[in-house]
C-alpha cells in the first residue's frame, strides 16, 4: 500500500467526522452532509484504486 493510499484512508474519516460535526453545529443540512460523504468516499475510491 502506498502512502497516497493511505493518505486517502486517513483523510476519508476525517472529512466524513467534521461534515458531521458541522451538522450537528447546525452549519450543514442532513442533504449537504449526506452528499459530501458521499462524494467523499466516491473520491477516494476512485483514486485509491488508480494508485
Amino acid at each position: 500500500m502506498s502512502e497516497a493510499q493511505i493518505g486517502l484512508l486517513t483523510a476519508t474519516p476525517i472529512i466524513i467526522i467534521f461534515a458531521g460535526a458541522l451538522r450537528a453545529m447546525g452549519v450543514l443540512s442532513t442533504v449537504a452532509t449526506v452528499a459530501a460523504s458521499t462524494l467523499s468516499v466516491a473520491i477516494a475510491v476512485l483514486l485509491f484504486t488508480t494508485q
